[in-house]
């Protein structure tokens, strides 16, 4: 079974300029992360961009849900920054594209350290090998269907839609 692994940004990929105080995007590193989780599937990694999610236009999605139908590879995984993800799975759920597409990202960037964004590949790559044909959302160590997840801004995680509206009532 192939993946593949389509980079767009975000904040997973994210450099730190110690001199400005800013971040900025150089390269993916994917590679690096893959051969420190030693991981051996066989994986195919394309970089479409290096922006953040919040820069990213209808024709940087339009890319993202071309490539993927394109794809050779039924199993894609696409690394994203969080802000707009849930709106990139709603564009490509929207395709009816017969693939698993799961989508993935880091609060924090992988070069300070202390990023999520090692587990959430690691649990992205073990999702998208087992789930069925559709778009889904990982973070956190866990799923979400694209029609069924929020990015909770005051609590910085993932969660399902229906269960915060229980919550709420």
């Amino acid at each position: 079974m192939k993946i593949k692994v389509f980079v767009t940004g975000g904040t997973f990929d994210k450099e730190y300029d110690m001199i400005n105080g800013k971040l900025y995007f150089k390269d993916t590193h994917l590679p690096e992360i893959f051969a420190l989780g030693r991981c051996n599937l066989d994986i195919n990694i394309r970089t479409l961009m290096m922006i953040d999610s919040l820069d990213m236009t209808s024709e940087d999605r339009e890319l993202i849900v071309r490539q993927c139908k394109r794809s050779k590879e039924d199993k894609i995984l696409i690394t994203h920054g969080t802000d707009t993800m849930v709106k990139t799975a709603m564009e490509l759920a929207s395709e009816g594209i017969d693939k698993t597409i799961i989508l993935t990202g880091a609060m924090i960037p992988y070069k300070f350290g202390s990023s999520d964004g090692f587990f959430n590949l690691g649990s992205a790559l073990a999702f998208v090998q087992v789930l069925e044909p559709g778009v889904y959302v990982v973070m956190n160590g866990r799923y979400f269907r694209w029609n069924n997840v929020r990015k909770n801004r005051k609590t910085g995680y993932f969660e399902e839609i229906s269960q915060t509206n229980e919550t709420l009532i």
